[in-house]
């Protein structure tokens, strides 16, 4: 196909001509426009008499010299006078600027948006929460549908397989509540009570706190991708067409091995965080490490140790449903998936400390403090 080819001439009757011809077409256009477009000097009016064939982008590019240089388009065929005519109503040489909103006014518009948005996901959690209520119904009633080997892998996969990150983070916490504690204890001379210290805070509050928001990075995390996952690649849909329930397959596991890991993980933790504040004891502060767990069983009252195992249930729970609820809640696409990762670690996160602050207050109020 031959390309568009064009000319200067002068005439006596329309003064400075510029001649275009052949097919001006997007295939062939290209070669030639920016000669077009620097172009110098006056044009009065623009040939179309030799375009042979032209279309939208060849009435576009023609319709901007013409509108540049002031020119009169001559010659022009019906369809391209057609196409001119469609190219000059549309324009787009405006400069458009975005509509902006005033700060005083987009931030509470937004703040009102964020709350309305926050009434459908309170309806999502009710309902969601109403399911897992008559999954457990359904599983009490027709005892032989339980998923116990389900529950007893997640069980494995949430509590398990977490013993060691676990271990290492409670030691860890231990060694520098020990360490810290002994330094600004010693301000007083009362490096001894770094035992009280550890004891306490250990098994009443971080031991069962720090377990929770590892599980939540952990497990709640993998609980809302691979839910989310199987809703992607329609898995969650097929169940339910051959009559599975998913909330009785995939939630309630989940949340049962949550629920009840949580508890040993959380007793395990604070164990082996006092380990580490008893080998900081042994190394720093001249206290046998025997001795140490000896003077935990004398400092530490009974209440807790209940205090911890009371509250690890209830942060497990907490974790469970967010990584199960915001798995159920992908939808449309891959990033759907982080999205709701990301959203479930963090609401579990945010809960699970929230409550402790509720547990403290209250467990303090009923002589638990």
């Amino acid at each position: 196909m031959d390309g568009v080819t064009f000319s200067v001439k002068d005439d006596d009757a329309r003064g400075s001509v510029l001649a275009l011809a052949g097919p001006m077409l997007v295939s062939t256009i290209g070669p030639v426009e920016h000669e077009l477009e620097g172009l110098a000097g006056e044009i009065e009016a623009i040939d179309l008499s030799q375009v042979a064939e032209i279309d939208t982008v060849g009435a576009w590019v023609t319709h901007r010299l013409a509108k540049r240089h002031d020119a009169k388009i001559t010659g022009a065929s019906v369809a391209a006078k057609r196409l001119l005519d469609a190219v000059e109503s549309v324009g787009g040489d405006e400069e458009y600027e975005p509509v902006t909103i005033p700060t005083w006014e987009r931030v509470p518009l937004a703040l009102g948006q964020r709350v309305y948005d926050g009434r459908a996901g309170v309806i999502g959690v009710v309902g969601f929460l109403g399911q897992i209520l008559i999954g457990f119904g359904n599983l009490i009633r027709n005892p032989s549908k339980f998923p116990g080997q389900a529950v007893v892998r997640q069980m494995e996969l949430v509590g398990v397989s977490a013993l060691p990150i676990i271990g290492l983070m409670s030691f860890l916490i231990g060694i520098v509540i020990a360490q810290q504690g002994a330094v600004q204890l010693s301000q007083f001379g009362a490096e001894t009570l770094t035992v009280n210290l550890v004891g306490r805070i250990t098994l009443r509050e971080l031991g069962v706190l720090m377990t929770a928001i590892m599980v939540a990075g952990r497990s709640g995390s993998a609980f809302a991708a691979q839910i989310g996952t199987m809703k992607l690649t329609e898995e969650v849909d097929a169940m339910r067409t051959i009559g599975i329930s998913p909330i009785e397959q995939l939630v309630i596991p989940r949340i049962l091995a949550c629920t009840f890991m949580m508890v040993l993980l959380g007793f395990y933790s604070s164990v082996v965080g006092i380990i580490g504040g008893a080998v900081i004891g042994q190394y720093s502060l001249g206290i046998p490490f025997f001795t140490f767990l000896e003077r935990i069983q004398e400092v530490v009252p009974l209440h807790d140790v209940w205090v911890g195992l009371v509250k690890a249930p209830v942060f497990g729970l907490i974790v469970g449903l967010a990584g199960c609820y915001h798995g159920m809640q992908v939808k449309g696409n891959s990033e759907e998936v982080g999205i709701r990762t990301t959203m479930a670690v963090v609401s579990a996160i945010f809960a699970v400390i929230v409550l402790d602050a509720f547990f403290a207050v209250f467990f303090t109020e009923v002589g638990w403090g």
